[in-house]
């Protein structure tokens, strides 16, 4: 693509059709973005693009983000992942020479974008490949324009923050090292002199709003630096960094005060920022930062003391009060807390009143209850001033139990009573009190049990009786939303620790909750009902089976849909992956719902959010319970396969042809367990075939989320309609789709498992002329890009392919390439790294190939193959006697999904439509007897060679293989 005016236009004109509601215009337009991206000179355009002054701000911004994340998924290119590079080198190295200059003279809007993809760009090329890059922002520093001084900060701030959760490395710490010494000068000397800046412009708002910016980003800097490890030169210069930040934490400037009690403003930010680089040395450097010590505890005490309860402080409180737990926690600051008067003012002034339920937290609760539940349960109330108060409390507890417990009982009965006193008035004052008992009780949780170990000075069944289930008794379901949602969120995080049938036994009060208009309340109940069903009691056993939960199931399943349907819970992921639960443990007590209720509001809501794909969680929550429904309809009537074609099928082919991206991963792996299901049936019924040329079209196949539900389908589609392959002459594409996977490091195994599925099921004579093209792939993929996973899967498709074609046909084949190269496999592969062989099928699959090579094929007894027969054999038994990898638990109801960042649509395998388990050779029952009765044979057809080959072994080998052939009644001749 030249630089040129028309393609200046050409580019605006689809960066602003990207940005239309209409998905007719935009989805064409980042289609024609996507097609373009390989081009040269593209990413130059839209940079160039970006600078445009002329340009409108929003077209602007949208090239900002087509860049960043053209570069997301672009940069990082491996040659041997076998796909092309779609960023010219040329195209790079101007990239780097534009990028940082033009992100620092760009509005905010774009600096933002160009400074993320310099930190994605820096992740991967720094330093070895942009050498020149910390001495280009070092040398901003001495410009004196603090935008660009900021602007490079907020890029090192970005480029640096990796080493906060990267694990420890060599090539770390010299990444760290090299930052360290051309970077902690600098950036003390800014430190120092921007500190006497806000002392010359203590009276320029403006000055001050730039320079305590820049404050902050030097702190975030600090921390980055200093994650991994105390840098000598900060060590050193802790008498200029230490007193700066007490300077900063404790000088109030008026000026940069705001009216806005939302938004933390810049002085909140940086004292924040602070509070958190304490704690870090507070943390990991406790010796080095001790003389420091008791000066900040007093200053973040009365910072804490002093700072209102507006949200705009929540960051800043939430991280000194992190700073005190971690004060506490360390034995030897133990005296600063132990006096009564000092717990007791800690609990007066600090704690409690950052327990309470604000104004700001209701308002959360009814107007933005996605947001409120996030920090609620969802354990990313990290930074909230609740959660800080409550482990500080934990801290405390578990380090001066008896006299905080004798402090908080008396503020417990305090706030108990004045609910009492008036229960509408003062229904905070008990808010308090429930997460006062929860904060005590809880010292240990999980997110999959919730608190499993409480202090038994907490009395939890009692307090549960006689507090919690009352709330859920009461008439009226909307009355006092907040105490429900308290009392439902009791019961979910401490389901584990209460006693189980009181549990179950308030089921069906939280199903009539699910009636509740509060999206909080409603939501709280489906995720205690689901929490509910997943507890298990010793010996992984459900405390609710099938029968028990069946008399519930008609309210369970109109309440479910029923608050699908209410304000703000069209798309509820609580509510949908309740639903999934209550559906795996009705099971086939589910069928009398199915069609009156189940599928028909299923169908429905995929139809809606298919047009435009939102909420992930419950998207995957709504797949997995389709999937489920299926198995358990299907499972009673095999027909009815036929009804979930003809309802599935056209939802299916509009999300193909609309090219949603976030479902098709999702539709090929419904469309294999729909397929699976007619195992036996002869063909494959005409829509599927119509279907089949499009499932191998290439631009499917460049789409990481897609490939493994695809290989699963196409897997389907051999297994029960070879011959319908074969009459559509697709042979030849298949290979193609097999080529591609074994030339990827990522997906080579896919390579195998469709190789082996065309070995067990297409016709052999098809196959055949196509065999030594294969094996030649195999072996230049060896040559270029030996990795352990391939190797592993290479040697099980050798076993597989003697096992069920033959084994003296596999040395004739290998042998064909190269005279005697088998026995190259032999030394190089199959001896040294059998022992790599660990999945149960897997060590089936390389027995019984391996023992077919050893007992069935004519060349391994003779020259130059039958050197290498008593090492093959010793390496085999080494397979046999290691020892089984270790099973995780058998649980398939637990079900947890991750966001997945990033604009590639990522896979996530559905738990309810996994394959089934492929065995190969369902009737061999131990490859060790497999092994001996085929040695038995061979032995009488050879006297005398086999105990000789055998005697060459190491002893102990020898010894075990006796023990095999006695335990199976065999005598080697």
């Amino acid at each position: 693509m030249d630089l040129n005016e028309e393609n200046f236009r050409l580019l605006a004109q689809y960066l602003q059709q990207t940005l239309s509601p209409d998905p007719n215009v935009r989805r064409p337009a980042e289609q024609f973005l996507e097609s373009v991206e390989g081009n040269q000179n593209y990413p130059i355009l839209l940079l160039h693009l970006i600078d445009k002054e002329d340009l409108d701000m929003t077209i602007r911004v949208a090239g900002s983000v087509t860049f960043k994340n053209y570069v997301k998924r672009n940069w990082y290119h491996d040659p041997e992942e076998g796909k092309a590079d779609k960023i010219h080198e040329t195209d790079r190295t101007a990239i780097k020479t534009l990028i940082v200059t033009l992100m620092l003279k760009s509005p905010t809007a774009t600096q933002k974008q160009l400074s993320d993809a310099v930190s994605i760009i820096g992740k991967h090329d720094f330093p070895d490949k942009w050498p020149q890059l910390i001495d280009e922002m070092v040398e901003k520093f001495a410009t004196g324009d603090f935008n660009v001084i900021n602007g490079i900060l907020q890029t090192g701030h970005s480029l640096f923050k990796r080493y906060r959760y990267e694990f420890k490395s060599q090539t770390l710490w010299l990444e760290i090292k090299l930052v360290l010494d051309k970077l902690a000068k600098p950036l003390t000397d800014l430190l120092v002199a921007t500190m006497n800046l806000a002392t010359t412009h203590a009276g320029n708002q403006q000055a001050l709003k730039v320079i305590y910016g820049s404050l902050v980003l030097v702190c975030k800097v600090f921390y980055s630096l200093n994650y991994q490890d105390l840098p000598e030169f900060f060590e050193d210069n802790m008498p200029t960094w230490m007193p700066s930040f007490l300077t900063m934490l404790t000088t109030d400037v008026p000026l940069l005060r705001t009216g806005d009690d939302e938004e933390a403003g810049v002085m909140e930010q940086l004292r924040s920022q602070i509070c958190e680089n304490l704690c870090l040395y507070a943390q990991k450097y406790d010796e080095e930062f001790s003389p420091y010590m008791p000066q900040f505890v007093t200053a973040v005490w009365e910072l804490l003391v002093n700072t209102g309860n507006q949200t705009k402080y929540d960051t800043l409180v939430s991280h000194a009060l992190t700073f005190l737990g971690t004060v506490a926690d360390r034995s030897h600051y133990r005296h600063l807390f132990e006096d009564p008067n000092v717990l007791a003012s800690i609990c007066e002034k600090v704690i409690i009143p950052n327990m309470d339920f604000r104004a700001s937290d209701e308002e959360l609760f009814e107007d933005n209850p996605e947001e409120y539940i996030r920090r609620d349960i969802e354990g990313s109330d990290i930074d909230t001033r609740r959660r800080a108060a409550c482990d500080l409390v934990k801290i405390l507890s578990q380090k001066f139990e008896a006299k905080i417990f004798e402090i908080f009982s008396q503020y417990l009965q305090v706030l108990l009573s004045r609910h009492s006193a008036n229960p509408q008035g003062n229904w905070r004052a008990k808010d308090t009190a429930i997460f006062l008992v929860t904060s005590l009780a809880s010292r240990g949780s999980t997110q999959r049990h919730g608190v499993t170990q409480t202090s038994e000075l907490v009395p939890l069944p009692q307090f549960c009786q006689q507090h919690i289930v009352p709330e859920l008794e009461r008439s009226n379901v909307n009355e006092m939303p907040v105490l429900k949602a308290d009392a439902l969120k009791f019961l979910i995080s401490f389901r584990s620790c209460l006693e189980t049938s009181s549990v179950v036994a308030c089921l069906p009060l939280i199903i009539r909750h699910l009636q509740a208009q509060s999206v909080v309340v409603h939501s709280y109940a489906a995720c205690a009902i689901e929490k509910i069903l997943m507890i298990r009691t010793p010996g992984q056993k459900a405390p609710i089976t099938a029968a028990e939960l069946s008399p519930l199931a008609s309210d369970l399943y109109t309440g479910l849909f029923g608050t699908l349907d209410l304000t703000g819970s069209a798309e509820n992921e609580y509510v949908m992956k309740a639903i999934m639960r209550c559906t795996s443990v009705l099971q086939e007590g589910a069928l009398p719902f199915m069609g009156s209720i189940v599928l028909p509001r299923l169908t429905q809501i995929l139809t809606m959010v298919s047009k435009n794909p939102s909420k992930p969680h419950f998207n995957h929550y709504l797949f997995e319970t389709l999937s489920l429904s299926i198995k358990v309809v299907c499972k009673a009537q095999t027909s009815a396969v036929e009804s979930f074609e003809e309802a599935l099928f056209p939802i299916f082919q509009n999300i193909l042809q609309q090219d949603i991206l976030e479902f098709i991963p999702y539709v090929f792996q419904l469309l294999s367990l729909l397929l699976e299901m007619r195992e036996g049936v002869p063909t494959i019924p005409e829509p599927y075939m119509a279907l089949f040329p499009f499932l191998l079209s290439p631009l499917l196949w460049d789409r990481p989320g897609n490939v493994t539900p695809l290989i699963r389908l196409i897997c389907a589609y051999i297994r029960q309609g070879a011959g319908q392959i074969v009459a559509y002459s697709k042979l030849n594409a298949v290979l193609g789709v097999f080529q591609k996977m074994i030339a990827s490091k990522t997906n080579d195994h896919e390579g195998f498992y469709l190789l082996q599925t065309l070995l067990l099921h297409y016709p052999m004579q098809e196959l055949q002329q196509s065999l030594r093209q294969i094996f030649v792939l195999l072996f230049q993929r060896l040559s270029l890009s030996k990795t352990t996973k391939y190797i592993r899967g290479l040697i099980i498709f050798f076993s597989f392919y003697a096992g069920k074609v033959g084994s003296q046909n596999l040395v004739q084949m290998i042998d064909e390439i190269q005279a005697q190269m088998f026995g190259m496999v032999l030394e190089r592969v199959f001896i040294p790294d059998l022992n790599r062989i660990s999945a149960e099928v897997d060590k089936k699959i390389v027995a019984v190939g391996m023992a077919r090579i050893l007992c069935e094929c004519p060349s391994m007894l003779t020259e130059p193959y039958v050197q290498f027969w008593p090492r093959l054999m010793e390496a085999l038994i080494q397979v046999f006697e290691a020892q089984p990898d270790a099973v995780t638990e058998g649980d398939d109801d637990f079900i947890e999904i991750e966001d997945t960042p990033g604009y590639q649509v990522a896979y996530s395998q559905l738990n309810y439509a996994q394959p089934k388990a492929n065995d190969p050779y369902p009737d061999v029952a131990d490859g060790r007897m497999c092994l001996v009765q085929s040695l038995a044979k061979l032995s009488a057809a050879n006297p005398g060679q086999i105990p000789q080959l055998i005697h060459k072994m190491p002893a102990l080998a020898g010894q075990i293989l006796n023990k095999y052939c006695s335990q199976a009644g065999v005598q080697i001749l």
